[in-house]
């Protein structure tokens, strides 16, 4: 894309950075190429930024802010402003003066802003704060018609149309309006309705007068409860009517069909409750060959109350007054709800079954989908009115944090600046002797450090509680200056939000990259001493062990002296003589080589000694210091955001020099006084006198080979001396 505004860039973290410090730069933000933004997404959660900015710039409402959107607020920013240079101010309160007044919209919001400022009581103020603007919740709280096209309860003045409002919120699930308030758009009023017509054409179907043939045989309600009954009870008095003709077609097999007497034992051991649930699976009644149902009187007291229903409501309307109930009466009853069955069946599934039929059709008649659609048109009309007053709060926020999150997002500014922390970074970790400002919210820290472990940066993640509200939270702080020596899971340091608050933080995981180049000098000593005390504590241990049983074995002697046997006596072993030799040569070899190998570098005089010990150290730990170096190099901010939801869209890297820059160490204050001494400091060498032995011994040295006779007089050099012990070359 081309443009003609003239951009001025900066670099931190190895790229080239957008400065954003005019109006005019946010005007031509559109234009500037998005492969220069370093971010392109962003979550509206979880940054120290006000949420509900965030919330008003997130345009589709999915949690994430990006580019489009960022630009979108940008574009509305600078075209209600005046001067859009007013926004790189950054401040909380909004001069009314300073909206602009030469645009229709601009007329709006100024005329928006003055009526709220004149409902809170401040008819002649001249700016407008975010004090001055309540949430839209309190804002519309009371206002049947707020602009959103979603008409609640309060929008409607008559009871029919509120009582519509809610079945349709009971069926369909309601919508926040502006005030907060369950509510319903017009694409639900017409769903609902489309639905109530689909169940009178299905209900048009029925035959609603009474009659032998007829759908509803005991008129709507009475052969639904009919049928309701003969449902619950159907399928035990299909099987005790089986059985009666099983019994019929074979004497032989009522015993069983009335179950045995066993089943019967297994059940009276037990407390049985009084509706006899322990025998809800035998059968209705007594089986025999031919027998009607006994519908009241001797039956399965399980299903005594169902059979009672199924009478009262269904035999006696439909057959008349009886107390049992053949087979075949059986058989007309099933018959004279064949037909409302089988309309049931056809009826369509829909949401508004969780209304009755009857008031469905009350619905249907009522007329109340023209009132409810009127009212949505209303709502609607002071749509105007009302986005304006959202505006104004949209306006007051983006003049107080748009610059804040493009400084955070096209560019990371504040991060590499350092004059104040980014909006992902969510406190101050304090730890070790360090303080960690690189730290940011966790949700799930397993799946954070999987992607989070890429940036090549010492991470170490923290459960955080506030014991006094119970409050708990997770965090990742990145430490990037020190060493790892006293890090481990377990450790607990504080750790200070942005506003201030402390949580006790205990570390929960860590991952392990390179924190300094000093560490990485000294690891190779560190480990060598590790592994020197590691095999100590085993040599120890393993002496430790078998002087106990040495000793064990010794007490177990003396107890059992006269019982013992005379020892053995123990026989040369010429093969322990013969390792014994080879390991003894062995140690000579050595020792003969390092005192070759010193001797040869002493005899190179001070400075090349000096140089050859440098030497040997470097060559030991530059492999680790230039391996730790190119690891440091690589740290990248990146992996660490884009595991928090961001869409990086450069490498931003923490290289050592800024790495130092996040991770602060304790010293002292400067003009401190410190006092050495240390009355339980432990004894150490005498180093004074090791340094003196080591001076001495070392200019022995050299007078012994004769490096020091051209500055001694002849009766004092070692030629004269030694005489035939003077060493050879």
């Amino acid at each position: 894309m081309t443009t003609t505004h003239r951009w001025r860039f900066f670099k931190a973290g190895g790229f080239d950075q957008v400065k954003l410090d005019s109006g005019e730069d946010l005007i031509h933000l559109d234009q500037l190429d998005q492969k220069l933004w370093v971010a392109l997404a962003c979550p509206t959660n979880g940054l120290e930024i006000d949420p509900r900015t965030t919330a008003l710039i997130d345009i589709d409402k999915d949690g994430r802010i990006r580019a489009p959107e960022l630009l979108a607020a940008v574009k509305f920013a600078c075209a209600n402003l005046k001067n859009p240079d007013d926004l790189i101010k950054g401040k909380a309160t909004l001069p009314l003066s300073s909206i602009q007044d030469n645009t229709p919209e601009g007329k709006v919001l100024l005329g928006a802003a003055r009526r709220i400022l004149e409902s809170g009581g401040k008819k002649d103020a001249t700016e407008i704060g975010l004090d001055d603007i309540a949430e839209p919740a309190k804002i519309f709280a009371d206002t049947p018609f707020n602009g959103d096209g979603i008409i609640t309860e309060l929008s409607a003045s008559e009871d029919s149309a509120r009582a519509a409002i809610r079945d349709i919120i009971e069926c369909f699930g309601g919508e926040a309006d502006r005030s907060g308030k369950p509510g319903v758009r017009q694409e639900t009023i017409d769903a609902f309705f489309a639905e109530v017509d689909t169940h009178s054409g299905w209900f048009a179907k029925a035959d609603a007068q009474s009659g032998a043939n007829g759908v509803f045989t005991l008129g709507p309600e009475g052969t639904a409860a009919a049928s309701a009954a003969i449902a619950a009870i159907r399928a035990k008095v299909d099987d005790y009517f089986g059985r009666c003709r099983l019994a019929a077609f074979d004497p032989r097999t009522v015993a069983l069909l009335n179950r045995k007497e066993e089943e019967y034992l297994a059940i009276a051991a037990q407390d049985m409750t009084i509706t006899a649930d322990e025998v809800a699976g035998f059968p209705l009644a007594q089986v025999a060959a031919g027998k009607a149902l006994p519908l009241m009187g001797v039956v399965n007291p399980a299903h005594a109350d169902a059979l009672n229903t199924l009478r009262t409501v269904a035999i006696v309307p439909l057959l008349g007054d009886r107390s049992e109930l053949s087979e075949a009466d059986w058989a007309a009853t099933l018959g004279r709800l064949a037909a409302y069955e089988a309309w049931t069946a056809e009826k369509p599934a829909l949401k508004i079954d969780k209304l009755a039929t009857t008031r469905i059709e009350d619905i249907r008649k009522s007329g109340l989908k023209a009132i409810l659609s009127d009212l949505v048109v209303k709502d609607k009309a002071v749509g105007a009115e009302a986005t304006s007053l959202e505006n104004v709060e949209r306006l007051v926020r983006y003049h107080r944090d748009l610059v804040l999150l493009c400084n955070n997002f096209v560019s990371f500014k504040d991060f590499y600046d350092g004059d104040s922390p980014a909006i992902f970074q969510s406190g101050t970790l304090y730890l070790d002797q360090r303080a960690c400002t690189l730290c940011l919210p966790v949700d799930d820290a397993a799946r954070h450090g999987a992607l989070a472990g890429l940036s090549g940066a010492y991470l170490a993640y923290l459960d955080c509680v506030r014991k006094s509200s119970g409050e708990k939270r997770q965090i990742v702080a990145a430490f990037t200056r020190g060493d790892s020596d006293n890090l481990m899971v377990g450790r607990n340091g504080v750790f200070y939000d942005r506003q201030g608050r402390d949580w006790d933080a205990t570390i929960a995981k860590i991952i392990d990259n390179p924190i300094s180049v000093r560490q990485a000098f000294w690891a190779p000593y560190k480990k060598l001493a590790r592994l020197i005390e590691e095999q100590v504590a085993k040599r120890a241990a393993a002496h430790d062990a078998e002087s106990h049983n040495m000793l064990a074995h010794t007490a177990a002697t003396s107890v059992n002296v006269d019982k013992a046997k005379p020892p053995e006596p123990k026989k040369m072993d010429i093969g322990t003589v013969a390792a014994l030799g080879v390991a003894i040569g062995a140690v000579g070899t050595f020792l003969t080589g390092i005192i070759g190998y010193a001797t040869g570098v002493f005899r190179l005089g001070v400075l090349p000694t000096v140089g050859a010990i440098v030497g040997i150290v470097l060559l030991i730990s530059m492999p680790s210091v230039v391996l730790a170096y190119l690891k440091l190099r690589k740290r990248n901010l990146g992996p660490i955001l884009d595991a928090n939801g961001w869409a990086v869209n450069a490498k931003a890297k923490i290289n050592v020099p800024f790495g130092g820059t996040l991770t602060s160490v304790a010293k002292l204050p400067a003009g401190s006084r410190r006092d050495s001494s240390d009355r339980y400091a432990e004894k150490g060498l005498p180093w004074k006198r090791v340094l003196t032995l080591v001076i001495v011994l070392y200019a022995a040295f050299r007078w012994y080979t004769g490096s020091l006779d051209r500055f001694l007089p002849e009766p004092a050099q070692a030629k004269t001396v030694l005489g035939d012990w003077f060493p050879k070359p």
